[in-house]
This record gives C-alpha cells, sequence and structure tokens, in this order.
C-alpha cells in the first residue's frame, strides 16, 4: 500500500545498513514482497538487524553529500559538498569537490539546508548529509546523515585546507568552532578509492603486497595502510588505500590523478588502479556525463 502510495520505482532499505547492504529497488508491485524479505534477510546477516523503510527511487541520480561540523555552542558550519556519483552496487569508488554539476543557487540551498537540519538536532562534532540530487528539476532529496568521519573527507580538507580530525578534537574539548566566513574554499579534489579487487570484474583478491610504491608530489596525498610484504586478508572491506589529488580546476585535477596513478605501484595483488585510469580517460566522466547508475549500464 505504501509503495502504491509512493508510486513506484521504490527502494527498500534496512535501517541499520550502510554500504549498500540491504537494499532493493522494486519496479513493479509483483516484486515488492520477494524482494522485501531478500533485503530483511541481508540486513539481519550483516547488522543484526531487519527493520526496514521504504523511499522514492530516483532513476537517474547524482549522490551529492554536505560535509558539517557542529560544535558543543549550537554554531555548525559546512565545509562544502562532495560529488560521489560514480559507485558499483552503492559502493563510492570517486569522490571529488566541488560538485561541479550544481548551479550556485542550488550549491547555496543544498548547504543551508544541511546547516540547518545539524543545528536542529544539536548536532556536535563531522557528519555528513547525503542526498540524491535529479539533474532534470534541480531537486534534491535526503537519503541519510552519516554521524562519523567519512572515507572521502580528505577531498574536503584539500579544499578548504581545514584538518577535520583536528576539528572533531577541538569540538571534543569545548572549543568553538570558526565562523563560516572564515571557511575559504578553492580549486578541485578528487579522490579514488584504491581495492584489492580485479579492476574489469571487481573479484576480491587478497594476498600479499610484494611491491608498493605510493605516489608523490605537491597536493598529492596517499592515505593507506598497507606496505611492501602486508598481506591483504579476505575478511575486511578490500579498500588498502585513497588516493587524492588536488589542483586548480577539476581538468588539472583529473590529469594529475592519471599521473598519480601511473607512480602507483600494487604488487602481488590485484587492484583497482587501473579501473580508475580507464575513468580518467574516459570521456563521460571528463564531460561530468554520468549518474550513480553508469557503471551498472556500462
Amino acid at each position: 500500500k505504501l509503495a502504491a502510495e509512493i508510486g513506484y520505482p521504490v527502494i527498500i532499505k534496512a535501517a541499520a545498513g550502510g554500504g549498500g547492504r540491504g537494499m532493493r529497488v522494486v519496479e513493479r508491485e509483483e516484486d515488492i514482497e520477494k524482494l522485501f524479505w531478500s533485503a530483511e534477510s541481508e540486513a539481519m546477516s550483516a547488522f543484526g538487524d531487519g527493520t526496514m523503510y521504504m523511499e522514492k527511487y530516483i532513476t537517474n541520480p547524482r549522490h551529492i553529500e554536505v560535509q558539517v561540523l557542529g560544535d558543543e555552542h549550537g554554531h555548525v558550519v559546512h565545509i562544502g559538498e562532495r560529488d560521489c556519483s560514480m559507485q558499483r552496487r552503492h559502493q563510492k569508488l570517486i569522490e571529488e569537490s566541488p560538485a561541479v554539476i550544481l548551479d550556485e543557487p542550488t550549491r547555496k540551498s543544498l548547504h543551508e539546508t544541511a546547516v540547518r537540519a545539524a543545528k536542529a538536532i544539536g548536532y556536535a562534532s563531522a557528519g555528513t548529509f547525503e542526498f540524491l540530487y535529479d539533474g532534470k528539476d534541480k531537486k534534491f532529496y535526503f537519503i541519510e546523515m552519516n554521524t562519523r568521519l567519512q572515507v572521502e573527507h580528505t577531498v574536503s580538507e584539500m579544499r578548504s585546507g581545514l584538518d577535520l580530525i583536528e576539528w572533531m578534537i577541538r569540538i571534543a574539548q569545548g572549543e568553538k568552532l570558526l565562523p563560516q566566513s572564515e571557511i575559504k574554499f578553492s580549486g578541485h579534489a578528487l579522490e579514488c578509492r584504491i581495492t584489492a579487487e580485479d579492476s574489469k570484474s571487481f573479484m576480491p583478491n587478497p594476498g600479499k603486497i610484494t611491491k608498493y610504491v605510493a605516489p608523490g608530489g605537491r597536493n598529492v596525498r596517499m592515505d593507506s595502510h598497507v606496505y611492501e610484504g602486508y598481506s591483504v586478508p579476505p575478511y575486511y572491506d578490500s579498500m588498502i588505500g585513497k588516493l587524492i589529488v588536488y589542483d586548480k580546476d577539476r581538468a588539472r585535477a583529473i590529469a594529475k590523478m592519471k599521473v598519480a596513478l601511473d607512480e602507483l605501484i600494487i604488487g602481488g595483488i590485484k587492484s583497482t588502479r587501473d579501473f580508475h585510469l580507464r575513468m580518467m580517460n574516459n570521456p563521460d566522466f571528463v564531460d561530468n556525463n554520468y549518474d550513480t547508475n553508469y557503471l551498472a549500464k556500462h
């Protein structure tokens, strides 16, 4: 009944979920019962909680999120937005800031919405408000808030010059935030999530890393726990590193990312380095012509 009121397609999600687990898109009424139980079963297995919720499914969305910081004195600021639309099975693969698809009025409204929401709940520390953006009608829809620091916080750090972990500690010590007017943004930042997976099939590829060379240079950042001789276990998330670059604009950032990916060496196991290189040369990605379903379609 609820799905009919919302209008198909709808998406069923695990209330305790994250990372794309316990999610199913339902196109037709005759499929809803089967897909509901399938999602609930996966949610129970992954999170120990089968509570589900349902919302409208946007067919060709962009995934845009806003980084916020709140302090214990009622102040909230935003640290800009990120475009996390290049995904596979709801797992983000490439993140960037700013979201160049947005016009300035929409960007301002998005930032204000996130700040207002964080203030309404008295939020303190770092958090992220996630939205789906429908480019056709220039509307954004709230998905969820992540009450933690996210993998892709690095691109917000690169554009703002702020250390978000430092600010989380300062907030926890009772310090007041900077005013929004003192937070300045410049340039463009890109992050590629490097995972221990085959770059074509995305099959996991745990094992021993026999050679590891991280890229370097100005405004090139490699966040990783791996080293030569490290064994990637099969039990956890397959991400083994985050490669982040920053430059004056998006085109320069993409060019810098190509060089950094070329310099990155991970021997002994397969990684998604080559996938990211292909994407940096992909005309659709370069022209910003894609959505969250791009990889599934292509």
